[in-house]
């Protein structure tokens, strides 16, 4: 009398060897390897990571070259001087006002 044939869901991973192959080659590349996907994932976060943070830089250097700018000029030194370093001319009289709410209170501090 013959057994009868019993058919497992994944018996033909065993039964080919070029899948089982295959399988772990997938596998390896997916988890072990040292330019798995979760390292390629991760590494293209940091890149993500830095061109926005590039971005901004730029923004920044735009930002301050416009300032060089209003520097370079009489006007814009003097006022900078003034608002600053709260310089004055000979002969001149500051009155520095501050207003209640630009104050730092001791409660908030």
């Amino acid at each position: 009398m013959k057994k009868p044939k019993t058919h497992h869901k994944f018996s033909f991973l065993y039964k080919n060897i070029y899948v089982f192959i295959l399988l772990v080659f997938v596998i390896w590349m997916i988890f072990f390897d040292n330019n798995s996907w979760f390292i390629h994932k991760e590494l293209n976060s940091d890149i993500d990571d830095l061109e926005a943070e590039k971005e901004y830089y730029k923004k920044e250097i735009d930002k301050d070259n416009k300032a060089i700018k209003k520097l370079g000029t009489g006007d814009g030194m003097e006022k900078f001087a003034r608002e600053e370093y709260y310089m004055k001319r000979e002969n001149e009289d500051i009155f520095i006002i501050e207003y209640e709410d630009s104050l730092k209170l001791k409660d908030n501090e």
